[in-house]
Parts: C-alpha cells; sequence; structure tokens
C-alpha cells in the first residue's frame, strides 16, 4: 500500500493502526521517566510492545538548582540550563546503540540543530506533544523554532492543529491520550481504601479549575485534592492529600463516592491524560463537557455525567451523590464500556510507529517556499 493510500486509509477510519511494530525498530524516548510522567509511560510501553528501547531522562537536561531552574525559566525563555548538552549527549547515544527512530515528549530539550542532525543519520524524529506549546504559561520560542525539524508531530488536540501548520511542521496527527493498564486499574475491593471523600480531584490548581472546586466546596461536599498548589488557598489547603503515587489515587478512587474530571482550557485540552485514567481506575465520573469526552465516555447519562458550567457541576455532584444506584450503574457502564477500547500508551506508540514506518512525505505533501512538507492534518483510528 502506498503512503496516500494508508493516510486515507486513516481518514475513513478503517483499522490499520496499532498492530504491533516490527521487533527491529530501536526507539530513543526522550521525557521525563519518573512515574507518572509520559517518558515512563511510553518506557513501559515498548517494554510491553517488545521493543529495543532506552529511555533518556528530560531532567538531566535541567540546572541542579532550584534557584538555577528558576533563574532559566524565567530569565532564558524557559531555556533547559544544559540544552546543548543534553542534545549532544542524545545524538552520541543515538549513534553509539544504533537508533533508528527517537520520540520526544513535551516541550523535549533537544534544540533544531540536534533534530536535524539525528535526521541527518537518518534517524526519525518524532514528538508527542503532551502540553499545547501555544499556552502562554508554557510558550518557549527556543522550542517553536525546534518543530519544524520533526519529521512528525502526535497532538492530543484539535485546537492546535492550524499553529502546528503555520510553525512548518511537516506531518500533524491527532492522538488522545491513553493509560497504563499496569499503574491504572481498580484498587482491589479486598484492600483498606482511603478516608472517604464525596468528591475526589486529581490534577493542579490551575486559576480556572480553582472557581469549581470552591463551589463544590460551598455546598459542604467533602473532597479529596490531589496535585499542586492546592495548599496555596485557605479554602482548598485542609483538603489537600498532596502530590501522590497512582496506588494512594487508586485507594481514594475507591474511597470517592465521584470522581471529578477537568480540562485545563489554558491548554486547550477538550480531554486529559486524567481523563484516561480516571475511567481505567474505575468510579463514578463527573466530567466537564467536551467533544473530545464525549467520543470518549459517549452522551450524557451513558457511562458518565456531563456538565457546561458551575451551577450544572454543582446539582449533579448533589444528585449522584444522594443516588447510590445511578453512581453504580455507571460504574459499571463506564468499566464496560472503558474495557472493550483500546486506550492504552502501548497501542499509542504501536500507533505513532507504524504512522512513521508508512509516511511518506514525498507522496502525500507539497513542496514549501523552504522545501518543507506540509501535510494536512490527520486523525488516526484509534479504537
Amino acid at each position: 500500500m502506498c503512503a496516500k493510500e494508508f493516510v486515507t486509509s486513516l481518514r475513513h477510519g478503517r483499522g490499520m493502526l496499532a498492530s504491533k511494530p516490527t521487533p527491529a525498530t530501536r526507539l530513543l524516548i526522550v521525557g521525563f521517566s519518573q512515574a507518572g510522567h509520559m517518558g515512563s509511560y511510553l518506557g513501559s510501553a515498548a517494554k510491553q510492545l517488545g521493543i529495543d528501547y532506552d529511555v533518556v531522562d528530560a531532567a538531566n537536561a535541567e540546572a541542579r538548582s532550584r534557584i538555577g531552574r528558576n533563574f532559566y525559566w524565567h530569565l532564558c525563555d524557559k531555556r533547559p540550563a544544559r540544552l546543548r548538552r543534553f542534545g549532544a549527549r542524545v545524538v552520541d547515544t543515538c549513534v553509539s546503540t544504533r537508533r533508528d527512530v527517537v520520540l520526544t515528549t513535551g516541550r523535549s530539550p533537544l534544540n533544531r540543530w540536534h533534530i536535524e542532525r539525528l535526521r541527518g543519520l537518518g534517524i526519525k524524529v518524532i514528538n508527542y506533544s503532551t502540553d499545547d506549546p501555544w499556552n502562554p504559561a508554557q510558550r518557549a520560542e527556543w522550542f517553536l523554532a525546534a518543530l519544524p525539524a520533526y519529521d512528525a508531530v502526535f497532538t492530543p488536540r484539535h485546537a492546535n492543529f492550524d499553529n502546528f501548520r503555520r510553525c512548518g511542521v511537516r506531518a500533524v496527527y491527532y492522538l488522545p491520550f491513553a493509560h497504563d493498564p499496569e499503574i491504572h486499574r481498580p484498587w482491589p475491593k479486598d484492600a483498606p481504601a482511603s478516608a472517604p471523600s464525596d468528591i475526589i480531584f486529581v490534577g493542579g490548581c490551575d486559576a480556572d479549575r480553582l472557581p469549581l472546586v470552591n463551589a463544590l466546596i460551598d455546598q459542604g461536599l467533602q473532597l479529596a485534592l490531589f496535585g499542586g498548589y492546592w495548599d496555596r488557598y485557605s479554602k482548598t489547603r485542609a483538603l489537600w492529600r498532596g502530590i501522590a503515587d497512582q496506588n494512594a489515587i487508586r485507594s481514594a478512587s475507591a474511597a470517592a463516592r465521584i470522581c471529578l474530571c477537568l480540562v485545563r482550557h489554558a491548554n486547550r485540552d477538550a480531554h486529559t491524560m486524567r481523563s484516561f485514567e480516571a475511567a481505567a481506575i474505575g468510579g463514578c465520573i463527573l466530567a466537564e463537557d467536551t467533544a473530545d469526552h464525549r467520543e470518549l465516555f459517549g452522551p450524557n447519562d451513558y457511562a458518565v455525567r456531563y456538565f457546561k458550567n458551575i451551577p450544572e457541576m454543582v446539582q449533579q455532584a448533589q444528585c449522584l451523590i444522594a443516588d447510590p444506584d445511578a453512581r453504580q450503574r455507571l460504574s459499571f457502564q463506564l468499566r464496560d464500556t472503558f474495557e472493550r477500547r483500546k486506550h492504552t500508551y502501548a497501542n499509542r506508540l504501536a500507533t505513532m510507529l507504524e504512522t512513521l514506518e508508512h509516511q511518506d512525505v514525498d507522496d502525500l505533501g507539497r513542496t514549501g517556499e523552504r522545501g518543507d512538507i506540509a501535510l494536512q492534518p490527520t486523525t488516526l483510528n484509534f479504537d
């Protein structure tokens, strides 16, 4: 099958993707390797797929001291302190271990020169854009300048397709987040759970999230808050349970009546990593109403309940807390629906690698002013 036929099949949803990639793939993942970060999830996915892989921890590009990290973040365009040294290490690692694909995550600490050097060695370089590069809180000009050098970018956002195109990225594909079934799974029924709560929320205390959480607190609901910065505010401080590992979150989810699922508006999200993780862990989800959430969970009251504003959120939360039968029905339907779909990072990684294998930019693209290839955005078939 030629590359043009391949992409046509993706657009029409004919299921070619997510088969196991060839064992000959030699993959290098550049990302944060700590638990809970995308680099660790993709490393686990590569292991599950039997791929020869290695992970270079992006944390090694940062300054060692907090003062140094703050300096480079606030005064040097969020540039990692060891950007050049780190990039040289990635190139050397690829040469010495004969890697043929480099997969970077988020605002990866590789500048344009390093990416072009890798591609000059015959290595494919792709990026999984976990955060929106045009989010004002994340935007870095050095990273935006590096984006056109990638062979392809995979984004979990429809909203920034045009930004990537205007930036000069060769090929852009929509690919949602997922979960790791070895980590995100229901808490055992016979294991002791955490302290009970009405609602659990896992995520940072963004400015647009605080009014929603405060509205629930004002109604006298007991919340369990996980993530950064909730301890900065007096109303949420006593409900904050810290930045916890997934076992603590699984345990707390089992003890909560409702799991609240919010997007990050500054990130132009229509779903988040937590959307998939919460569904895999299980429970009764009350989710912000977005097109992505409806694609994932189905219509309202099928597997989850939705809300569009604060009054709807409060009303739905109160109704669900008062109706244990509805919570049980939704939890069961969510589990049944989610288990029938391949929303794992192993599936996502296989999709990226197979897409890259079939991508033929000379066949699919058109030559731009600088010889760059500009492809129409493609939505991959991930069901």
